[in-house]
């Protein structure tokens, strides 16, 4: 491997000891339950605190401003081992678990979501392969992003299947020994700078849903793949955020993930892992918007007095402080889950649901406690409420979490 971890290398390999102890202890414990972190992960959220005051929030008006991509920032937050969290010790990454993932996520996205939506995104693409790849592709692939700072691309989304995955029209089709792909991915967050994709394509079309798709490991420089315009988003501009087109794109067999048929299986798979992490960064987000606006409220007087001091500010600030204290709650429960061998799939669903409302809601209240400030953007407020939208709509929909929740309540009831 080219490079250390430094301190959280150590940290690491403590906290993978204390989770194997902790797994151990569940299976004839399962009810026990702690809130508080272990000094490993103490460390880890601290490391990623301090890296965010130095790196990120510094820079996030800058990056906001021109959205140029945080390639320096993500090289140094890659040097710490910050970036590919999910990536086993055997494959030269870390090999933390959703939980203490989640401690990091929350961290950098209080800097900027942006940012942090960047780093995370790798986590996405990598996240199909730790459920699903080979020995062997996981030691080509993931085993290449922690010998150097490359980034990934989940290639799902299209422009006429966003939620409706099983809308996707992009086909896979068997030659010989290698697959021919034509389709048109969009929204691709990395697209422009992806040193691979996962592609999700049909290969099937007389199948069901869970039979029909095929997910694919594809190198970003094959012939025949198109990269389009980096998006102009209301908010978190710092990421890079493209539509991919693939015309012809051949690729081999062994570069199949798991088998043809289980793509659509692994995709949502995935999201198990990565749901839980963006409603971390939600909830850094939310933090920042309830801190931005505590502070300005403490100064800002009006009527003769601070406008903490009016119980309708108060109360503005006293729901940001409940809906964070809830939805990181349910983080870390959907990711103690995972982590333990346990489904969270519903767990992760309430998690992002929850925690992306109370972003956009703090986030909105902020703006709000500013008054004309908050719609100026001298102020951080107006960039925290616009990068706050996207979390409702990526990654599932905030109405695809609640049909998920829904039928869960469902299923419980009529067992």
């Amino acid at each position: 491997m080219l490079r250390t971890f430094s301190s959280l290398g150590r940290v690491a390999s403590r906290v993978q000891a204390t989770t194997t102890a902790a797994r151990a202890f569940s299976t004839s414990q399962v009810q026990a339950i702690s809130f508080g972190l272990t000094e490993e992960q103490q460390a880890i959220q601290e490391l990623a605190r301090k890296f965010t005051a130095d790196e990120i929030t510094p820079a996030a008006a800058h990056h906001d401003r021109t959205g140029e991509y945080p390639t320096e920032i993500i090289r140094k937050a890659w040097e710490l081992g910050l970036v590919n969290t999910h990536v086993a010790q055997e494959y030269g990454g870390l090999g933390l678990g959703v939980m203490d993932a989640s401690l990091v996520s929350e961290e950098l996205a209080y800097g900027c979501t942006g940012i942090q939506t960047a780093i995370e995104a790798n986590g996405l693409a990598e996240a199909p392969l730790v459920v699903a790849a080979s020995h062997e592709q996981k030691k080509k692939y993931l085993g290449r992003m922690t010998e150097e700072p490359l980034m990934a691309a989940y290639c799902v989304t299209e422009p006429g299947a966003g939620s409706d995955v099983a809308g996707i029209q992009t086909k896979a089709v068997k030659k010989g020994d290698k697959w021919i792909i034509n389709g048109q991915k969009m929204w691709i967050t990395n697209g422009g700078k992806a040193n691979w994709y996962f592609v999700l394509a049909k290969t099937d079309a007389n199948a069901r849903a869970g039979q029909a798709f095929t997910g694919f490991i594809v190198d970003a420089d094959s012939k025949g793949i198109i990269v389009g315009r980096k998006e102009q988003n209301m908010g978190q501009r710092a990421s890079d955020t493209r539509g991919i087109t693939f015309e012809n794109v051949e690729v081999p067999a062994e570069n199949v993930l798991g088998a043809p048929g289980y793509g659509f299986k692994i995709a949502m798979g995935a999201f198990d892992i990565t749901r839980p992490l963006v409603a971390a960064g939600a909830v850094g987000l939310a933090r920042r918007a309830m801190d931005e606006a505590t502070k300005y409220a403490l100064d800002r007087k009006t009527m003769g007095k601070s406008i903490i001091d009016h119980q309708a500010v108060q109360f503005m600030i006293a729901d940001m402080a409940i809906g964070i204290e809830a939805a990181r709650m349910m983080v870390w429960k959907s990711g103690w889950l995972k982590d333990n061998g346990h489904r969270n799939t519903w767990e992760a669903s309430i998690a992002k649901a929850l925690a992306s409302d109370v972003a956009v809601k703090s986030a909105c209240d902020a703006v709000q406690v500013f008054g004309g400030a908050g719609f100026n953007t001298e102020y951080p407020v107006e960039k925290l409420y616009r990068d706050s939208k996207i979390f409702q709509i990526y990654e599932g929909t905030s109405q695809v979490q609640r049909l998920i929740i829904g039928k869960g309540v469902v299923d419980r009831v009529t067992k």
